[in-house]
């Protein structure tokens, strides 16, 4: 079987928080999220630069988190390799970081994907597979195209 997990490039000290990104999901979150069903966004980086955007859909019988929104919507407009996430909470809440399912999709999905996660001035990019160590690896456990 081929390796597929994530590679290493360099702790997360070497990797800078983009801003720009950030600034993007708190923008989506103070003049999109409204009311309980919208309270978080979530902004991707294209390889080719480009930044989507997208909120949550609450719905008390579950609904997809502004992350996953992010992936269809990314896909929606042709991005289908995101380079780093991340989601902001609505009320000024800032960064919010993504939960268990989200972490896991967002792994299968892009092994190599940065993730800004902390609070305030104490932000950082980190690797999705550092947010879920020793996980599964969905594509690890697939056959082989012959």
């Amino acid at each position: 079987m081929t390796e597929k997990t994530p590679t290493r490039p360099g702790p997360a000290a070497e990797r800078p928080v983009d801003g720009a990104l950030v600034r993007a999901a708190a923008d989506v979150a103070r003049t999109r999220c409204r009311g309980d069903n919208h309270t978080v966004a979530a902004a991707g980086r294209a390889r080719d630069g480009r930044i989507v955007t997208a909120v949550n859909a609450y719905h008390f019988t579950g609904g997809p988190c502004a992350e996953l929104v992010l992936l269809g919507a990314a896909a929606a407009q042709g991005v289908y390799d995101l380079t780093t996430v991340v989601a902001v909470g609505d009320r000024d809440r800032g960064v919010v970081p993504p939960c268990g399912r989200c972490r896991q999709v967002l792994l299968d999905y892009f092994p190599d994907v940065e993730v800004i996660v902390g609070r305030g001035d104490l932000l950082r990019s980190v690797l999705i597979s550092d947010l879920l160590p020793e996980s599964y690896v969905w594509a690890d456990h697939q056959l082989e195209a012959e």
